[in-house]
């Protein structure tokens, strides 16, 4: 197993490089492509989310391989090389193992606990496996990091500890109040049909609000969503067109924004417009005082390969962050909740007088000071657990093909020998032929049954990979055998399955 991962995240970028850096499917699609064209690369998937882009492969060597890597993230992300390698992040083999199944229980994410992480995961997994991208290695890594993922959330409390993004988001717009107290009469304007979009409708319903009304640029999915809604009981929940959102906004007390789209869906002039305000006469209120150094938020910047950058990267997000603030006068007439990335609301609509803006990167800064229930700990062992299973299953499957070409040239041997025998002894009935069979097959098995139990517990502990090898060299198995076995495996239907 030669698994590799370069990426970067909240941790260990700000949001505004993030933000440029964000895949589009279509990109997606080209890098998987591409990655798969390079030579270190044999398997590729991508981990694109609203705060992670990771580009994970199974490659044939280490050093060219994060050098590909990240200059394929470089290409397709749009932002330059020089500029986007300190905040890169590398991790290898088992420590690649441990950041996916960390990051499918929750515990890499801005929210810790939060579950939506597993749904991106099947996705990316999805993607990897229609452009046949994804083969044994990353077939058998995400799936496992789905189980793992959904036992952490079964066995322990992790959910305690955190909660989806859309939630947290709602919770920093109630500023302090209870979400459904704060949400009781209000009427909400949610634009996108996506996942997050549905997840943020779903959560307003559930809040209490009093209306919906879902834009979306395809209008059959905002019907959809809808009437989802409809059927979970939401009052009043109807669909207009994108050209109807100026329309809507102004009606609007909550606005929840996570499309697709490439440049602002609503600018901080339309926002003081929906509120009869104009823009520049709207925002003569002082802006928030800069951060001062021991603000910077630390924790948010690592990378592998020392703090010096991290400091850069906390520095960079102090200086760029948008402060989310009520209004500067009186109580914020207009929330809005940008879950987009790249964002969708003008990060300068928070300085419209009646408005409370908050976005990924608010986020990412709330997130930093939540609290982090005592249930983390036992995820953490989870993972570790389950990093040493895998780590072992790999290593044990790696093997496999070599133990069963084995027994085949047994078999093979065996089945010889009976024909050489029928031909010597021609008068053997069927009952002696059949016992004689069967004793030599029961002294093959025998002889073969402790070497290959053995070898295989053997090849299962870390550093065990040589095991195969020898196993080919003392029985002269032949490597196109071997190979037959590992493609017959691969394309089973059943493989993979739980």
């Amino acid at each position: 197993m030669s698994l590799l991962v370069v990426g970067l995240s909240h941790r260990s970028a700000p949001v505004s490089v993030l933000e440029r850096a964000s895949l589009a499917v279509e990109a997606r699609t080209k890098l998987l492509q591409d990655t798969l064209a390079a030579e270190p690369a044999t398997e590729a998937a991508v981990l694109a989310t609203c705060n992670r882009i990771e580009l994970y492969a199974d490659v044939d060597k280490f050093h060219a391989g994060v050098a590909e890597l990240s200059t394929l993230l470089a290409q397709h992300s749009g932002v330059g090389l020089d500029e986007l390698t300190p905040y890169l992040y590398v991790h290898y083999e088992d420590r690649a193992v441990h950041h996916l199944f960390s990051v499918a229980c929750g515990l890499d994410s801005m929210v810790v606990g939060e579950g939506q992480i597993l749904g991106q995961i099947k996705d990316a997994l999805a993607l990897g496996q229609e452009l046949h991208t994804a083969g044994r290695l990353l077939n058998d890594l995400f799936q496992q990091a789905l189980r793992v993922g959904k036992r952490a959330h079964s066995e322990t409390g992790i959910d305690r500890a955190g909660q989806s993004l859309v939630t947290f988001g709602l919770e920093q717009l109630a500023d302090g109040d209870e979400v459904t107290a704060w949400a009781a009469g209000k009427r909400a304007l949610v634009i996108g049909a996506g996942s997050m979009s549905s997840l943020a409708a779903a959560t307003l319903a559930r809040a209490g609000v009093d209306e919906i009304v879902v834009a979306n640029r395809t209008r059959a999915r905002a019907d959809r969503l809808v009437e989802i809604l409809g059927q979970a009981g939401v009052p009043t929940a109807r669909a207009v067109a994108m050209a109807g959102v100026a329309d809507e906004l102004t009606r609007a007390d909550v606005v929840v924004s996570c499309t697709g789209a490439t440049g602002l869906v609503l600018t901080a002039e339309a926002v003081a417009g929906a509120l009869g305000v104009d823009f520049e006469t709207a925002t003569q209120a002082p802006e928030a005082p800069a951060a001062a150094p021991g603000e910077l938020d630390q924790h948010a910047a690592w990378v592998e390969n020392g703090s010096a950058t991290a400091t850069a990267a906390a520095q960079d997000r102090a200086v760029r962050r948008v402060p989310v603030r009520p209004a500067a006068t009186g109580p914020a007439r207009l929330h809005l909740l940008d879950l987009a990335m790249p964002r969708d609301i003008d990060g300068a609509a928070h300085r419209v007088d009646g408005v409370r803006l908050v976005d990924i990167e608010s986020l990412a800064e709330a997130s930093a000071d939540a609290p982090m229930a005592a249930d983390v700990d036992q995820v953490r062992t989870i993972v570790a657990d389950e990093v040493a299973a895998f780590g072992a299953a790999q290593r044990a499957a790696h093997i496999t093909p070599t133990v069963v070409a084995l027994r085949t040239m047994a078999a093979d041997v065996v089945a010889g020998e009976i024909a050489r025998l029928d031909g010597r002894l021609p008068d053997l009935d069927e009952k002696q032929r059949a016992e004689i069979t069967q004793t030599v097959r029961r002294v093959v098995d025998k002889l073969l049954h402790a070497p290959t139990v053995r070898v295989k517990q053997l090849a299962s502990e870390p550093g065990g990979a040589g095991y195969a090898d020898a196993l080919r060299e003392l029985f002269d198995l032949d490597p196109q055998t071997v190979a037959a076995v590992s493609r017959a495996d691969l394309n089973d239907p059943n493989r993979g399955r739980s």
